[in-house]
């Protein structure tokens, strides 16, 4: 079946609702994560607030790409859309060198965390909604044949992931109290942050590309 653009489509509306939630779901997040994180000295749940943030400003390049597609479909690539992904890999590699700034310095003066109870509660919520929001829009992405939605998809579970590394993190520490556990959980955002780093300024070169009818390989 054919699928139809414009404004009857409520494929289009379901996938901007998505984007929609995504979008306040991590602005609150990102806020109660950083209060928390900075009130329990911990710094995965920290570094997981930063993460939400940076998420946001993936958030509003998708919802403005849903939009364009959704109201002008086959129109060319808009500087907007280069710019918000660009905007993000530089934020991730910020996140990722405070993180590991952080961990030198708890390695160093041997700080540990206040508690990591609520880096616990937050974790299990965002793996609950993470993994709605990926079967969401990897659903309504392939009904589509969108790709920038099943990007956005994948951008989602590597929130998952994150979120499943803040709860072990908290976990450990609230059942043993092992002090290294905050900055090891650290490590691993980092891990995930420099990869989705890579991968956003490599699609925002890849966009540049096709926005100017160039082939990658011919630069």
């Amino acid at each position: 079946m054919a699928i139809t653009y414009g404004n009857h489509n409520p494929l289009f509306r379901y996938a901007l609702y998505l984007s929609l939630f995504t979008i306040v779901y991590n602005l609150i997040e990102g806020v109660i994560s950083l209060g928390l994180g900075y009130s329990d000295e911990t710094l995965t749940l920290f570094g997981f607030g930063v993460d939400s943030f940076i998420e946001v400003i993936s958030g509003l390049g998708i919802m403005m790409m849903v939009i364009r597609i959704w109201k002008n479909p086959g129109k060319p690539i808009t500087a907007y859309e280069i710019t918000a992904l660009r905007i993000t890999g530089i934020g991730f590699y910020i996140l990722s060198a405070g993180l590991a700034a952080g961990i030198v310095v708890n390695l160093i003066y041997g700080h540990k965390p206040e508690s990591t109870f609520w880096g616990v509660v937050i974790a299990v919520i965002s793996i609950i909604s993470m993994t709605w929001l990926v079967w969401a829009k990897k659903r309504i992405g392939r009904k589509l044949d969108s790709e920038p939605i099943i990007v956005d998809a994948n951008c989602n579970l590597v929130c998952l992931y994150m979120s499943i590394v803040l709860l072990i993190s908290s976990l450990v520490f609230e059942l043993t109290g092992f002090s290294y556990i905050d900055s090891i959980g650290a490590a691993g955002l980092i891990w995930f942050s420099v990869k989705e780093g890579m991968e956003a300024m490599e699609k925002a070169n890849k966009r540049s590309y096709a926005e100017c009818g160039c082939s990658e390989e011919g630069h």
